[in-house]
């Protein structure tokens, strides 16, 4: 089993943008994610720990301006917490060993694939492209990632 934890090297490489959303819970502006238009197969991880979070076969577009995803490709990787910041009460996701900020989960997803959106900023996310998986250590999650749209 991989060695997901929190990682303060990696975290000292992160950019300003990627250490106020991962570290301190921001949010990126709508539209302006890395990730957002990205159609490639492969899969995202958190970008301070590595752990496996969504694959790109469960990426949809809603949208809402954040990259989105209808589940977690392992869901023991990701967090929910209440958040109720903003006046208002939504349930924030985490990963769950890197302790990193991801975004939020609302149950306005598609009805025919659960219900569920995961709305996730790209500044949290390090995309591993399809034909990079098994290198980086990724290999088991290769079936999750065939019919990527």
């Amino acid at each position: 089993m991989p060695d997901y934890r929190k990682d303060p090297d990696a975290i000292a490489r992160l950019t300003p943008e990627q250490f106020r959303v991962t570290q301190q819970a921001g949010t990126e502006r709508p539209g302006t994610g890395e990730y957002l238009a990205n159609k490639a197969p492969g899969i995202y991880v958190d970008i301070v720990s590595g752990e496996p979070l969504f694959a790109s076969s469960d990426k949809y577009e809603s949208g809402c301006g954040w990259p989105s995803f209808t589940r977690p490709i392992e869901p023991a990787h990701v967090s929910e917490l209440s958040d109720a910041s903003l006046g208002m009460v939504r349930t924030e996701v985490r990963s769950t060993q890197g302790d990193s900020h991801l975004g939020h989960v609302f149950p306005d997803g598609p009805a025919d694939r659960g219900g569920l959106r995961y709305c996730i900023n790209s500044a949290s996310l390090r995309f591993v492209p399809r034909e990079e998986m098994e290198a980086q250590g990724y290999g088991a999650y290769l079936g999750q990632v065939d019919g990527a749209q």
